[in-house]
Formats: C-alpha cells, sequence, structure tokens
C-alpha cells in the first residue's frame, strides 16, 4: 500500500501539517510520498491506495482559486474510492472553508476519512502530535 500526501501552501502552516501527517505514515510502517502539487500531476494521484490533499483557508474562507483549485478540480474526478483526507491551516474565521470542502467531498461521495483537519495558523507541539497520530490512523484503517 502507498500512500499521498500533497499540498498547496502560502505561509507554510499547511507544509507543517503535511510533513507531520507523513510523518505519522511512516511511523505506522506504510509507504508514503510527500509532495506539493507543483511537483504531482492529477494523474498521479491514480498510483496510490489513499490520499491526503492540503490547502488553507484563502481570501473569504475559500480553497486557494489560483493554483490549489484547478489542480484539485482535475483531482477530484479520479479519485474514486480511494479515502480522502483532507487538511489545511486558516487564519481568520472559524474555518469555514473547511465545512465547504467536506460538503463538497461528501456531495460528490468521496470517501472522506474522518472529518478534515483544520489548525487555526501555526499548529502547536500538541496540534502537530495530534496531527501525526491522524496520520497514523490513516495508514492503518
Amino acid at each position: 500500500m502507498a500512500i499521498l500526501v500533497v499540498y498547496w501552501t502560502g505561509t507554510g502552516n499547511t507544509e507543517i501539517m503535511a510533513e507531520k501527517l507523513h510523518e505519522g505514515i511512516l511511523e505506522a510502517g506504510v509507504e508514503a510520498d510527500l509532495k506539493q502539487i507543483d511537483d504531482c500531476l492529477p494523474d498521479d494521484v491514480l498510483n496510490y491506495d489513499k490520499v491526503a490533499i492540503g490547502c488553507p483557508s484563502m481570501g473569504i474562507e475559500e480553497l486557494e482559486p489560483e493554483e490549489f483549485l484547478p489542480w484539485y478540480d482535475d483531482v477530484e474526478p479520479i479519485l474514486g474510492d480511494k479515502p480522502l483526507l483532507i487538511f489545511g491551516s486558516y487564519g481568520w474565521g472559524e474555518g469555514e472553508w473547511m465545512d465547504y470542502w467536506q460538503d463538497r467531498v461528501k456531495g460528490l461521495g468521496l470517501n472522506l476519512f474522518e472529518e478534515g483537519i483544520k489548525i487555526n495558523s501555526t499548529p502547536s507541539t500538541k496540534e502537530q502530535q495530534m496531527i501525526k497520530e491522524m496520520g497514523m490512523r490513516f495508514a492503518l484503517k
């Protein structure tokens, strides 16, 4: 089994989250690749059994529209029933973009793993541990 952790980051906070997810997956003994969306073609997700995708909240609580969303729009139709974990950081509001993203994923009938991970600003040490544990659960389920 192989897992892809792929993300877009603006300030580096979502990158920290991606790194912690990746660490947790590897500690669970599962093969995983960590990539930014610039280094991952949408079709690359077909080479993995599970996919974790990260994007921070941008603008008025939305997925980043310039780089991430065009890439993600191409990925969604090919995810099929692969388990999908979504994550990202936000800097204002209550993280409503994650609620929108989860509703979008569920509405398409995709296989959402648990609830999306949303962290306000830079993940604390405690939050980083929680993210790592989520990566372990994602790897083992």
